[in-house]
């Protein structure tokens, strides 16, 4: 067995007047620096929270965010079907939303995940600017802005970009055309009646 050197500790250790301490340079430019650098990543993580939804609740279904941006891409994909009177559009595109929704409850888990996290991609501030153009929420944009969103998904060199179109596409119009109201315009009398 070794034996050990019994040193004190004060000749392990210099004394603190010999320890060189780092300087620390705390100059009030650098106060200030940190101080704007600080709040610039502040301001950064605030702008990566999506927005808070206003207004109607979510359905079934979908976020509050969701349905916020199902509301804003309706009248864009169904341009034209819509009614044209303000009360029967505003209508008709609350019940294309909530049957939106419905149809999204009646997916496989694995693909209401794939739109769950679809439509929090679209709601964070970075990818619905960058992506989508919309500068502001998604409550506030214009059937023109909606319209050049889904346009740039569907003819995107992105694949990932065209199947999230055409799944907001199918969606859209599978929970239009399943309600009855929507049939008389197409001409489509309905299921036959059983005997």
């Amino acid at each position: 067995m070794r034996a050990f050197d019994t040193q004190s500790v004060s000749e392990v250790q210099p004394p603190v007047s010999e320890v060189q301490l780092i300087p620390v340079n705390l100059s009030r430019r650098r106060f200030v620096f940190v101080g704007l650098a600080g709040a610039a990543v502040l301001a950064g993580a605030r702008w990566l929270v999506p927005d808070e939804p206003i207004g109607e609740s979510a359905p079934a279904g979908l976020t509050a965010h969701a349905a916020d941006i199902v509301r804003a891409l309706v009248p864009a994909l169904l341009d034209g079907a819509l009614p044209e009177d303000a009360p029967g559009r505003d209508a008709a595109i609350t019940r294309t939303v909530a049957a939106v929704g419905t149809a999204i409850e009646g997916l496989p888990p694995a693909t209401r995940e794939e739109l769950a996290t679809l439509f929090a991609l679209l709601a964070s501030m970075p990818v619905r600017l960058f992506v989508a153009g919309i500068g502001g929420a998604w409550r506030d944009a214009t059937v023109a802005d909606a319209n050049g969103f889904l346009v740039r998904l569907q003819k995107s060199r992105w694949s990932v970009k065209r199947s999230a179109y055409d799944a907001l596409h199918q969606l859209t119009f599978a929970a239009w055309y399943a309600d009855p109201r929507a049939w008389p315009a197409i001409g489509y009398p309905g299921p036959p009646a059983r005997a």
